[in-house]
Order: structure tokens, then sequence, then C-alpha cells
């Protein structure tokens, strides 16, 4: 199963960062390029434990839909997000922060597992794996942006 295992630096608190990850709204930003738009459970706003999501996107050519859920939360240390339905056998996507002194340290564990057996596995290692993670460094991009600057609150109405 591959894992995609990102780091990202930002020069904020931790609570602020941790808020911005769970930002629906700030997400919906991130994915323009495809897009994403929430069109069943947490629609706005910032999404808890137990609550669920259904993105309906274009990825590879195809209108996709997947529904995510909270399935654990430690304010403002982590959260994971698991998919129930969608195209992948399974997507886990943990979400980690840790406050160092001058900022917070961000890091993504993104594990995932394609159907469609050997020709899925060819497709993570030909380009699956690139595309996702060029999707998760555009979205902790939005986010370090958001957080260093005073936009953030615009997205957590402060």
């Amino acid at each position: 199963m591959p894992t995609i295992h990102l780091t990202t630096f930002i020069a904020a608190p931790v609570e602020r960062v941790f808020d911005l990850s769970r930002s629906i709204d700030l997400h919906k930003k991130s994915q323009a390029k495809t897009n994403e738009k929430a069109v069943a459970g947490v629609a706005s706003g910032l999404i808890n434990l137990d609550e669920t999501v259904t993105w309906k996107a274009k990825h590879l050519m195809k209108e996709r839909i997947m529904k995510m859920k909270i399935t654990a939360m430690q304010r403002p240390y982590s959260f994971t997000d698991e998919m129930m339905q969608g195209d992948f056998r399974s997507l886990r996507h943990e979400h980690h922060f840790k406050q160092i002194d001058n900022g917070t340290l961000m890091i993504d564990l993104f594990s995932f597992e394609t159907p469609y057996g050997v020709i899925g596995k060819l497709m993570n290692g030909v380009y699956l794996t690139g595309y996702l993670q060029q999707l998760l460094s555009d979205r902790n991009q939005l986010i370090k942006e958001y957080a260093e600057s005073n936009k953030w609150q615009q997205v957590l109405n402060i």
C-alpha cells in the first residue's frame, strides 16, 4: 500500500494550522483546478470527529465522488479522515501537527490502495502517487499561505 509522507513548516500557531486543515472552504479553494465541491455532509466550515463530507471532482479525466469521515481527532495535534465510499479500495489520511518554537510542523501520512489488482499497482508506480502528492502539496501550500498571513481570519470567521 503506497504511503505519501509530507512535512510542511508553517510559521503560525498549531491551533490555527489545525483548524485551517479542517476547513472545508479552504480545501475547496486548494482544489479549484479539479472543481472539487462538497455535495453532502459538512459542506462548509470546520469538519469534526465522526462527521462526513462527500466530495465531487474531476480527477484523471473522470468525475469522481468520494465520501470521507473524520475517524479520529485530538485537537490540536491530529485528526484522521478515511474514505467510506469511492474509487479506492482504501484511503486514509492522517494529519499531525507539532508546535515548535517558531511555528508548526504539519505532517501528512496519506495511505491508499487502488482496485484493479496488478493494473492498479502499476498505476500507483507510474502515475497516481505523484498525482496525489501534488494535490496534497497544493493544499499544504494554501494552508501555509493563509496561516502565515491575515487571510486565515476570512476562513475561520474571526
